[in-house]
């Protein structure tokens, strides 16, 4: 039986082909390697000489790929995309000092950024990255050791979690809203005023009709204020005195406590779920990953 060495393409040759491939151009593929189109021309020609069969059909300044060039294509991409994906989890294991944390812009904006000061004291030798964003992506897919999700463990079954806080939902108001309007006695006369909504796209989210009826006003509807699709801005709304809004406990207890926002009425809804910095159960942590991991967790 022939060794790999010999039946298999060389790795330069499969990076070329894939570059013309996807790029639909012998020029655009050097100028992205840095090769002249004559060097890129002459590695296809090897590769199709090796593999007995045209991969691209070419026309005056332009390259297409056959038949068999699509299905080799396909093939060349998704193998190199997960060798490169290796590499760079190997990269960034042997590293170190290198973190990526996936999580919503919120918990980015009212959760990690008032402790990142109290991050860095701790673990001073740990480069953080957040990466935001509206909906919570594949970790395994995406080579992202550490996230924040919401709910119970066993809705992300492929992660393993640690617990950050439980689901408390309250209602907040600005300080200006409560002095121009009167800071509402009850939750019923809560109805009656106005409310912002988060229309949250992607992450499922309570809603003012569910946070009403968690508290026995069976019935009641929420007006339609203000609707928003990002919670960052529903908050900010709030402490421009815009309405009053649903407060995740965990989000905005800190601007509570700082006066920005104000706590109405004292009925607080627990959902019985809770927000977890997960990680996947397939791949081994980091020295830096289970730090950061254990600094989150740390926090609750």
């Amino acid at each position: 039986m022939q060794s790999l060495r010999h039946l298999l393409p060389s790795a330069g040759s499969l990076i070329v082909f894939e570059a013309a491939g996807r790029l639909g151009s012998f020029t655009a593929a050097g100028r992205e390697l840095g090769m002249s189109q004559a060097a890129v021309s002459y590695a296809v020609r090897g590769l199709e000489r090796q593999l007995g069969v045209a991969l691209f059909l070419r026309k005056h300044r332009q390259v297409r790929l056959t038949e068999a060039g699509e299905r080799f294509f396909a093939d060349v991409t998704l193998g190199l995309s997960h060798i490169r994906k290796s590499a760079e989890e190997l990269r960034a294991f042997a590293g170190g000092g290198h973190v990526t944390l996936s999580a919503s812009t919120a918990f980015a904006s009212f959760w990690m950024m008032p402790r990142l000061q109290q991050f860095r004291d701790d673990l001073p030798g740990i480069d953080l990255r957040i990466q935001t964003s509206d909906r919570d992506i594949d970790l395994i897919a995406e080579g992202i050791p550490l996230g924040i999700r919401g709910g119970a463990p066993a809705d992300f079954p492929f992660y393993d979690c640690l617990r950050l806080a439980t689901e408390e939902i309250y209602a907040v108001a600005g300080a200006s809203y409560a002095g121009r309007n009167g800071a509402p006695k009850s939750v019923a006369e809560l109805t009656r005023h106005r409310l912002i909504h988060l229309e949250e796209p992607f992450r499922e989210a309570a809603t003012w009709n569910e946070w009403f009826q968690s508290a026995g006003i069976n019935g009641a509807v929420a007006n339609r204020g203000l609707l928003i699709n990002d919670y960052v801005p529903v908050i900010q709304a709030v402490m421009g005195g815009q309405g009053i809004a649903l407060g995740w406990r965990h989000l905005t207890d800190r601007l509570v406590e700082s006066g920005l926002l104000v706590q109405v009425t004292d009925h607080v809804m627990r959902t019985g779920k809770a927000f977890h910095v997960v990680w996947p159960k397939n791949r081994e942590l980091s020295a830096s990953a289970r730090k950061v991991r254990d600094w989150l967790a740390a926090q609750a």
